[in-house]
């Protein structure tokens, strides 16, 4: 080989070896940027998640409710329902309200008298343009009179199912309200949704009827709308009619299928 070739080849070595080593240090930058990234990324992501586990991935604060009056009294005289729905069936029940939808689960196959009496209603419009009555520190949400008061109902009262777990009202409990004198889940139309920690304090007295699915954000919303002080007709402190209106324009009951004879819905 000559030497100008052996010089040749020598030059491209060097050089084909500096575009190896210009390559390789492009690489290991790029390297060094996506881990860098990684290690800011995976903590927020972590934290995100975190949160939304915490929260059940419902924030309230980014509800609004709309402006509305307090709906009319609505005529209403009826009598107990027989028994009409399918306790294999899975029924949900979708609440449209001036805060947002709420979507729940109605347990039927736990509480059959309780989820027919709820749906009976709601099938008829008893539900439809109802106000939220009350609201109370630590998340209750109490609505279902058609005359608008507290004292309203259907013009019945029936005896419902008891709850039969220790811890009966969690987070997104729907269950039916009732007086201090009435007997244990004395059900009409008037209910309660749990969307605090209000629920542990309750004995198991209340009529559940089902669990919300998706809008936990919304009840927590109108929950949080509870008056400030104490309520000069009941001596309740941060307990009573909400501070704006809240009303429950319409109940729509639809069913998901044939629920599998294995599966139990909690309470």
């Amino acid at each position: 080989m000559s030497k100008s070739s052996k010089r040749e080849r020598q030059r491209q070595n060097r050089e084909a070896r500096r575009e190896y080593e210009e390559a390789l240090h492009r690489r290991r930058r790029r390297l060094r940027t996506a881990r860098n990234l990684a290690f800011f990324i995976v903590p927020v992501l972590v934290a995100g998640a975190v949160i939304s586990v915490a929260s059940g991935g419902d924030d309230a604060g980014a509800v609004t409710c709309k402006e509305v009056k307090k709906p009319p009294a609505k005529p209403v005289q009826l009598t107990a329902p027989p028994m009409g729905i399918d306790q294999n069936q899975s029924y949900v029940a979708t609440m449209q309200t001036s805060c947002g939808t709420i979507e729940l689960s109605l347990l039927a196959q736990d509480y059959p008298i309780n989820v027919n009496n709820f749906v009976s209603l709601a099938n008829q419009g008893v539900y439809d343009a109802t106000a939220v009555l009350r609201v109370a520190k630590g998340g209750l949400v109490q609505g279902g009179s058609p005359n608008q008061t507290q004292e309203g109902g259907p013009g019945y009262t029936t005896q419902g199912e008891v709850p039969t777990a220790a811890k009966a009202y969690p987070v997104g409990t729907l269950a039916m309200a009732k007086t201090g004198t009435e007997p244990a889940a004395t059900i009409g139309s008037q209910f309660f949704i749990v969307a605090g920690n209000v629920g542990k304090k309750f004995t198991p007295d209340y009529a559940v009827v089902g669990t919300i699915t998706k809008g936990l954000n919304v009840a927590k919303k109108i929950a949080s709308l509870y008056p400030p002080g104490v309520d000069p007709t009941t001596g309740s402190t941060n307990d009573g009619k909400p501070t704006q209106n809240v009303v429950v324009e319409k109940v729509t009951i639809t069913t998901r299928g044939i629920v599998p004879p294995s599966t139990t819905p909690s309470s």
